[in-house]
């Protein structure tokens, strides 16, 4: 099975042509023969990096407000038109995705790791679980209900979203699903992929992807609050796209800089090799003594009773 990231500069707040960004990169990877490929955290329609270095908890401040309605209209829904085209895409392409978006709930934005599949379209959203510090002034709290798998070949994928991927039972949420392949999806940054993408493939005796983007001062809207304040922020997000095997070791160690697909060829019988003497969902697991309790519901904001 051969798998890839897609490290990449998002075009930010603007999802027609994060759209034509995507299909381009399906259709190299395609091209290039990659059964799954994964895109990095809100690669569409970008990643709120205004909020950390413009006090954005300003209360009542006019361009904070300015600056989040301007992401609010940039984000895409499940349903939407951004979506569709993309699933026609990965059908027609048959590249299984992982596609990291800004999810539009009326007034709310969510950090979503879409899973869309050439037989059967969207088949999972996955609300990241608990926004990071300051991107709780931006993202709505997600929930249980993408917590799945999803067979791609012979092996069973999951993913989750940047920090989220340090949350325990949320990794062993996945790995009791019988999970081979781990997808890590983040804003880009080698210094966040080094320690947790080789620490989750040893953990979880999984191949480990880790996908993220590249970022231009060039691709903020010029007429964006805060375009000014955030020119020092591209040296910043330099990728860092990595694959490593269920040993732990790298197979592609993180990848600074470049834009380009990051590929990997994997082998499902290296994974059943080294549960030969750790599952950490299986025989090493004490279900007698520890269980996990995953809500997968997603809640509505009002149920009516008529």
């Amino acid at each position: 099975m051969r798998v890839a990231a897609a490290q990449a500069r998002c075009p930010w707040l603007d999802p027609a042509a994060g759209v034509a960004k995507v299909l381009e990169f399906l259709h190299r990877a395609a091209a290039d023969r990659i059964d799954l490929v994964a895109f990095p955290e809100t690669f569409l329609s970008g990643y709120p990096f205004w909020v950390e270095r413009t006090g954005g908890a300003r209360f009542d401040d006019p361009d904070q407000k300015r600056a989040y309605a301007a992401y609010l209209d940039a984000a895409v829904e499940l349903d939407g038109p951004e979506l569709r085209v993309i699933a026609e895409a990965v059908r027609d392409l048959k590249v299984f995705t992982y596609l990291g978006v800004t999810e539009r709930v009326r007034g709310t934005v969510y950090c979503t790791l879409v899973a869309i599949s050439p037989d059967g379209g969207i088949v999972g959203a996955h609300r990241k679980l608990m926004p990071t510090h300051e991107e709780r002034l931006v993202w709505g709290v997600g929930d249980g209900h993408g917590l799945r798998t999803h067979r791609v070949g012979g092996l069973a994928v999951g993913g989750l979203v940047c920090w989220e991927n340090w949350m325990p039972l949320a990794r062993h949420a996945l790995y009791a699903q019988g999970e081979d392949l781990h997808v890590s999806v983040w804003p880009g940054s080698s210094r966040l992929t080094g320690d947790i993408t080789r620490f989750i493939a040893l953990e979880g005796r999984v191949y480990s992807l880790a996908a993220g983007a590249l970022f231009s001062y060039a691709d903020i809207p010029a007429g964006f609050p805060f375009r000014d304040e955030l020119a020092d922020q591209a040296s910043r997000y330099d990728g860092g796209s990595a694959v490593a095997g269920p040993d732990g070791r790298w197979v592609v160690p993180p990848v600074s800089g470049d834009e380009r697909l990051v590929t990997a060829d994997i082998d499902p019988a290296a994974v059943r090799a080294e549960r030969q003497n750790f599952d950490p969902a299986g025989h090493y697991a004490r279900a007698d003594v520890l269980r996990l309790r995953v809500d997968r519901r997603r809640p509505a904001p009002a149920e009516f009773v008529d």
